[in-house]
C-alpha cells in the first residue's frame, strides 16, 4: 500500500478503489481480504486494520456498492428532464435499472452478485431489504402521480404497482445477464413498454391522452395497443 502519511481519507480512497476493482473483476463471490490485500500490494494483516472480519468487508462493500448505485448515470431520467412526471418519470426510472449499456451491465453483475452475500447474514439481508424498500417508495411515488394524472389503472394501490414493477425489472435484469443474446436492449425496452401498457388506464380516462401520447413517449411504439384495449 502506498504510504499515506497519516492521511486517513487517502488511505480510505485506496482501500475503496481496491475493493471496487475486486468487485468488478470477481463479484462478491471473489471478495476476500486476501484479494483486496493483493490489489493494494499489502498484507492481509494490514488490511484487518480496516476490516477485522470478512463480514466487515462485506458490509463495507455493500455500502460502497450502494454509493456507486446512487451516483450512477441515469440517462433516461436525464433525457426525460427534471420536470418529468407520472408515467414518463416512472418509465425512465425503470429503464435506468435495466442493463442496457456495457456500463450498466457491469454494474448489474456486481449488484446481482451481492444477493448471495447478503442472504447469508440476517443483518446484511436487512440492509438490502431496506435498500429495495427505498427503491419501491420512489417507484410508488411515480406510480401514484401517474394514477392521479389518469395514466395508470387505479384498481391497485401505488405500493402494489411499485412492488410488481420492481419485481418485473429485477427479473428482467437477471434474464438479460444470463442470456444477453435473447434479451438485447431493444427487447428489454419493448418488454417494459408492454408491461406498462398493460397497466395503463383507458385512454378516454387519461388526463393527458392527447393524440400521439403513448407509454414509450414516442420512441418506437404507437398508441394502438392502448386504443385497441379500450374499444375491444
Amino acid at each position: 500500500m502506498t504510504p499515506a502519511r497519516g492521511d486517513h481519507e487517502a488511505r480510505r480512497a485506496e482501500v475503496s478503489a481496491a475493493v471496487w476493482r475486486v468487485l468488478t473483476a470477481r463479484g462478491f463471490a471473489g471478495l476476500t481480504l486476501r484479494a483486496v490485500a493483493g490489489e493494494l500490494g499489502a498484507t492481509t494483516g494490514l488490511l484487518t486494520h480496516y476490516f477485522p472480519s470478512k463480514r466487515a468487508l462485506l458490509r463495507y462493500a455493500l455500502d460502497l456498492l450502494d454509493e456507486a448505485h446512487a451516483a450512477r448515470d441515469r440517462p433516461h431520467a436525464e433525457a426525460a428532464g427534471p420536470d418529468a412526471e407520472g408515467l414518463t418519470a416512472l418509465r425512465a426510472a425503470l429503464l435506468d435499472v435495466l442493463p442496457l449499456t456495457p456500463e450498466s451491465t457491469a454494474g448489474s453483475r456486481i449488484w446481482v452478485s451481492s444477493w448471495d452475500a447478503a442472504l447469508t447474514d440476517p443483518e446484511l439481508a436487512g440492509d438490502h431489504a431496506a435498500r429495495y424498500q427505498r427503491s419501491r417508495e420512489r417507484i410508488a411515488a411515480f406510480a401514484r402521480d401517474a394514477q392521479q394524472r389518469g395514466e395508470l389503472r387505479t384498481d391497485r394501490g401505488a405500493e402494489d404497482l411499485a412492488a410488481a414493477a420492481q419485481g418485473f425489472v429485477l427479473g428482467l435484469v437477471v434474464q438479460a445477464l444470463f442470456a444477453p443474446e435473447q434479451f438485447p436492449p431493444q427487447r428489454q425496452r419493448a418488454l417494459l413498454d408492454d408491461y406498462l401498457t398493460d397497466l395503463a388506464a383507458p385512454v378516454e380516462n387519461a388526463a393527458v391522452a392527447a393524440p400521439g401520447l403513448d407509454v414509450a413517449q414516442g420512441l418506437t411504439r404507437s398508441t394502438a395497443p392502448l386504443r385497441r384495449r379500450t374499444t375491444s
